[in-house]
């Protein structure tokens, strides 16, 4: 009985929502005039319930639920003391009066004592949001999430304002050359007009200075010019040597009257040059005059080089074959074809001294390579690696018609190189000739004859520099 009784007035107390009383001062309270009972028994509406208006907040019980309540009161076998005065006051039949003002707050009463715990009521509203937190600490980074599903494509914005003129770009690289239109098809009247000129075209290179010209025949003899400025007068001489006395005149007259004055005579001859006088001081020198105009050019000198000789040539086959000239066919510069690129042979055009060089790529086997001069060996390089590069090169008096060649020993170390990646050459050229004659005057150079041996590799000489001819007139040189 006595659950049943919780149950149910758990049940009926379920509407009312709990009233906060207003906070006061106790300066302001005023004991109510005509304050209800204090309840024998204890509250059975638990704490934070109450059935007493104690505040403007507080929600008035549905109406006759405390009909119900007190009519469960008196129906339950229990004293009347413990009925609540208001419960008793329902039997009274009389006619309700008006409402009375509202009276002072009355001071609060003491704390019940707590009831047993209830069953847990239904889910309250959301209360207000409390103040943010202290901000914690930051979390561990978690693990990235899987890709999600591509969204639609949201509907296409509005055109949007044009903006400033940007900066000009970069100037573009020329675009390539075109091709070629197709051929103009002539009308029956077709009269040719002169299309506009084309652009300039760039300026050629500058050519070679041309040879002196002769000097030309002198010019007629000009026209007297007119005649000059008189100088200034010169200083005057100094005065002649008095001349000595002449013999006194007889006088066998007596004392006379002045006779009147005679007539002039005539003009005597001019008198002889008198003497030179002392030479004077030395003046002071005067501004340098102005350049005067530049002359023509002269003949040329008696030992201008009227002949020059020149060559570079390439290797196009590798490891050449011994006991022969190295042929370097690939001619990089031979103007004046001293150079035979068909025998490898350079063969000297004056009396004079050259400068030879070879730069030689070594591949896979052993070089032994020599500059040879007439069938002598002057200088000979060995380069022992598997891939290199030697050079060497000399200064060598030549007679006209010598010959100059390289040549390798044998076919064990002819590690001579040519490809598309690494190349051999072979050069040379007149520094200056001893002579100054002309090239028509020669005679022409006779051809080559091997020595009976053939060509051999040799053994290097003290010494292939012969002293040059001190004569022009050489065996060499006509």
């Amino acid at each position: 009985m006595p659950t049943f009784i919780h149950f149910l007035l758990l049940a009926v107390s379920l509407p009312i929502i709990t009233a906060m009383p207003e906070p006061f001062s106790p300066d302001d309270w005023e004991p109510p005039l005509d304050p209800p009972p204090t309840p024998p028994y204890p509250p059975m509406d638990g704490p934070g319930r109450s059935f007493y208006p104690v505040g403007d907040n507080m929600t008035e019980p549905p109406a006759g639920a405390m009909e119900a309540y007190c009519q469960m009161l008196l129906q339950a076998p229990m004293p009347t003391e413990q009925i609540p005065w208001f419960c008793l006051c329902t039997h009274c039949k009389s006619t309700k009066g008006p409402k009375g003002d509202r009276g002072d707050r009355g001071l609060p009463g003491s704390p019940g004592s707590p009831g047993r715990r209830g069953l847990m009521g239904f889910r309250g509203p959301p209360g207000f949001v409390g103040r943010p937190g202290v901000k914690g600490q930051k979390g561990d980074e978690g693990e990235k999430g899987n890709r999600g599903a591509q969204g639609f494509v949201g509907p296409k914005g509005d055109r949007g304002f044009k903006g400033d003129k940007g900066e000009q770009g970069l100037e573009g690289r020329s675009g390539d050359q075109g091709p070629k239109g197709d051929d103009g098809v002539c009308p029956d009247a077709c009269e040719s007009s002169q299309g506009p000129p084309g652009m300039d075209g760039l300026p050629g290179p500058a050519g070679p200075r041309g040879l002196p010209g002769m000097q030309g025949l002198s010019g007629p003899k000009g026209l007297k010019g007119d005649m000059g400025d008189m100088g200034q007068p010169g200083a005057p001489g100094s005065e002649g040597v008095k001349g000595e006395p002449g013999p006194q005149g007889e006088c066998n007259c007596t004392d006379g009257v002045d006779g009147s004055a005679g007539q002039r005579g005539d003009k005597g001859d001019k008198g002889g040059q008198g003497q030179t006088g002392p030479a004077g001081s030395r003046g002071t020198q005067g501004d340098k005059g102005d350049m005067g105009h530049m002359g023509m050019m002269g003949p040329p000198g008696p030992c201008m080089p009227t002949i020059q000789s020149a060559f570079s040539a390439g290797l196009t086959s590798s490891y050449p074959p011994p006991n022969a000239p190295v042929v370097f066919s690939q001619l990089h510069y031979n103007i004046q074809g001293s150079y035979d690129a068909s025998t490898g042979l350079y063969t000297a055009p004056i009396n004079g001294t050259y400068v030879f060089s070879y730069h030689l790529t070594v591949h896979e086997r052993v070089l032994k390579v020599g500059l040879f001069h007439n069938f002598m060996p002057v200088v000979k390089t060995t380069d022992p690696k598997v891939l290199g590069t030697t050079s060497h090169s000399v200064i060598l008096h030549l007679t006209r018609g010598d010959r100059v060649w390289i040549q390798v020993k044998d076919s064990i170390t002819n590690g001579m190189y040519a490809g598309s990646e690494a190349s051999s050459t072979f050069s040379g050229f007149l520094l200056h000739p001893d002579t100054c004659d002309m090239a028509l005057l020669r005679a022409p150079i006779l051809p080559m004859t091997p020595p009976q041996g053939g060509y051999n590799w040799g053994d290097l000489a003290g010494s292939s520099t012969p002293t040059p001819p001190t004569s022009p007139a050489d065996n060499g040189a006509n």
